[in-house]
């Protein structure tokens, strides 16, 4: 539900194979360790059945038999296999999208978790929207299947969420779109078990991490003699701002906050996004 007034990544490189290891060899030996169910590489710990074959722990779980033998599926450690695996460098899972970095199994799941060629899930909050794609296709999915989002243009905006006193979670939603670039901003109220409610208000830029390094952004509520502000990075939408709430790297309030600024039940917030 909203309503909207208008006022006017870390940089991952490719490493080299170990020393002394030639870089088709590397792939070769990678290869090695690819599950037969889906293709994905077994990291260690390796478990293998009693013939030696492999299968990655994700597949493990799901399976009755051994793939390739069909033989009993016990709790075998391949020591020598792991071994072999802490000295080989894993092209990244995202390569088909362009990632050329290789990497140890030690660092593997930590890249891909923020790797810039990972699909960029939905920004939208509490749509429950399983959409995935390149970050080209952001855009283009949000004004086709949430086009309820209104965007306003300009660096200096009012964003203003109408009926805050809502019982229950409510989240409230507008774009902002300047520099030749796209903002959402967020407002999201979230009840706790008390009963006790906190409003938290986040930018995040339709865009990669080191892009969104090259913004600022400042929230401002204001009422009679009195203002609050909050001023920050906005996230990339690949971080997502689940995680800026749960630690308050956000603008926060309470409901007795809100209601000092607040008029007839209708907040409004003052946007202004700027380079740095």
């Amino acid at each position: 539900m909203s309503a909207f007034a208008s006022k006017s990544g870390r940089a991952v490189h490719p490493q080299s194979p170990p020393s002394g290891a030639a870089p088709g060899g590397n792939t070769e030996l990678a290869s090695l360790f690819e599950c037969p169910v889906c293709f994905d590489y077994v990291l260690p710990p390796i478990l293998q059945c009693q013939s030696g074959h492999l299968v990655c722990a994700n597949c493990r779980p799901k399976l009755t038999c051994c793939p390739t033998c069909r033989g009993a599926l016990g709790n075998i450690r391949n020591l020598a296999m792991e071994k072999v695996a802490s000295t080989v460098m894993f092209p990244c899972k995202y390569s088909s999208s362009g990632c050329s970095a290789t990497l140890l199994h030690t660092d593997k799941t930590e890249h891909e978790d923020t790797c810039e060629f990972r699909p960029y899930m939905c920004p939208c909050p509490g749509a429950s929207c399983k959409w995935q794609g390149s970050l080209e296709q952001v855009m283009p999915h949000l004004m086709s299947v949430h086009k309820s989002i209104t965007t306003l243009q300009g660096e200096d905006i009012v964003f203003l969420a109408t009926d805050i006193n809502l019982p229950g979670a409510v989240d409230w939603v507008m774009m902002q779109s300047c520099f030749g670039h796209h903002f959402m901003l967020v407002l999201e109220k979230q009840e706790k078990f008390d009963g006790h409610q906190q409003f938290f208000a986040i930018v995040q830029l339709i865009g990669s991490r080191k892009q969104a390094e090259n913004f600022a952004y400042r929230l401002e509520l204001n009422g009679p003699r009195r203002r609050l502000t909050w001023e920050a990075t906005p996230r990339s939408i690949h971080e997502g701002v689940q995680s800026a709430i749960m630690n308050s790297d956000c603008l926060v309030f309470d409901t007795s906050i809100a209601q000092l600024f607040a008029d007839n039940g209708n907040l409004g917030i003052n946007v202004t996004i700027s380079m740095c």
